[in-house]
């Protein structure tokens, strides 16, 4: 065991099919690698495993009930590598923000095992690391697509399918994204249940929605390639329709939606899971996004992000 074990991660966000994945259907997601998650694991002679993050400071087995999630994730990590016995002291540095579908659940567990497998010097290959922050994503969002986990461990945008690996692909885009906090905390599982209960009491309306976003995405990747701005803005409204249908918006999100098409956007939507959390919009130059960051803030966005489409790295 080294003298300190180190994992990093990053945020995320689903530019398309958020949803529609847990069902077959491709996404489409990209990295935010300016927006870090590190942890450190640090061998202590204090007595147990102690943690400590923004939420809880304190013993493992004392963890919240909404950190469950977690509890297991390290719990098995420790049986994985015979640790019952080792003292550590974990130390979790998030600048994401939690719940609002910018992956900070899938970015958490994705460093937590980095770190363990850094601190017990253990090689780690990819698909090892997605099953293992699977463990973590089952408890917070019940059924994952392992979309989020993809991403949030990936430094290029990925074409998702659920159960197989993600694909990097071509962005040749002339756009700026606009990323707006609701300040509303998404409730993913709520969203997740709502979804069910459509493809239960009206399934050929719904399922058409789920295939139309399927469509969507794959139409995205074209226009991403090809740089074609304004039809993928005309993509994000028409996903956002099918988002609301499917009954996974909220008031909060339409309204700095329709803000944001009222202000200069190509097209908004939401993001993640839904009923709350993040919308965000493209604009076809970085001036244009500023100006709309800015209206944004000022009718109710708690935090705002630009984020260049060619590329992964934030202006702002």
């Amino acid at each position: 065991m080294k003298e300190q074990g180190i994992g990093h991660s990053h945020a995320k966000i689903i530019l398309m099919g958020e949803h529609s994945v847990v069902y077959g259907k491709p996404a489409i997601a990209l990295p935010l690698p300016s927006v870090t998650l590190t942890v450190t694991m640090e061998p202590t002679n204090e007595d147990g495993h102690q943690i400590k993050s923004r939420y809880f400071s304190g013993p493992l087995n004392k963890l919240p009930e909404k950190m469950s999630g977690i509890q297991r994730l390290v719990n098995s990590l420790i049986q994985r590598f015979n640790g019952e016995n080792d003292q550590w002291i974990m130390t979790i540095k998030s600048q994401l923000p939690a719940e609002r579908g910018m992956g900070s659940s899938a970015a958490t567990a994705v460093a937590i095992v980095r770190a363990f497998f850094d601190l017990y010097e253990e090689k780690l290959e990819r698909n090892l690391l997605l099953k293992l922050a699977d463990i973590e994503e089952e408890v917070t969002h019940r059924s994952p697509s392992g979309l989020d986990a993809a991403t949030v461990s990936s430094t290029s945008p990925l074409y998702f399918i659920k159960g197989q690996e993600g694909q990097p692909i071509q962005m040749n885009l002339q756009a700026t994204m606009i990323i707006a906090d609701t300040g509303v905390k998404g409730a993913t599982k709520d969203a997740i249940a709502a979804v069910k209960h459509e493809l239960a009491t009206n399934n050929d309306i719904a399922q058409a929605h789920i295939d139309h976003l399927g469509k969507l995405v794959n139409l995205t990747r074209h226009y991403l390639r090809e740089n074609d701005v304004m039809s993928l803005g005309i993509a994000l409204t028409s996903a956002q329709k099918d988002l609301q249908a499917l009954n996974v918006s909220n008031s909060q999100l339409d309204q700095l939606i329709t803000v944001a098409n009222q202000n200069g956007a190509l097209g908004a939507k939401l993001t993640g899971g839904g009923r709350g959390g993040c919308m965000f919009a493209i604009t076809r130059t970085a001036l244009g996004a500023r100006k709309l960051a800015g209206i944004l803030k000022e009718q109710g966005a708690r935090q705002v992000w630009l984020q260049p489409l060619g590329d992964t790295e934030e202006i702002n």
